[in-house]
């Protein structure tokens, strides 16, 4: 029992670490000047990626697609 409820607390903190956007991780990492922007250059790379795939997943083209990727990036990155 003690191991299914460390394997669900475990889920939980990954899940909600995984959901954290750019921002959220800079300023948790402290990061400033230099780093933060770099940081944040990468993070919004990295998010544009994931979104894209998303929206390759989901068969969409055209305005729907750049649409999806556009509010998809802005909620990751957090702004």
């Amino acid at each position: 029992m003690k191991t299914f409820i460390v394997s669900i607390a475990l889920t939980f903190l990954s899940s909600h670490a995984l959901a954290a956007t750019c921002i959220e991780q800079a300023n948790a990492k402290k990061l400033r000047s230099h780093a933060q922007e770099y940081f944040m250059k990468r993070c919004e790379e990295e998010a544009k990626k994931n979104c894209e795939s998303q929206a390759k997943k989901k068969e969409l083209d055209g305005t729907a697609k750049r649409a999806f990727v556009k509010k998809c990036v802005a909620d990751a990155v957090g702004s």
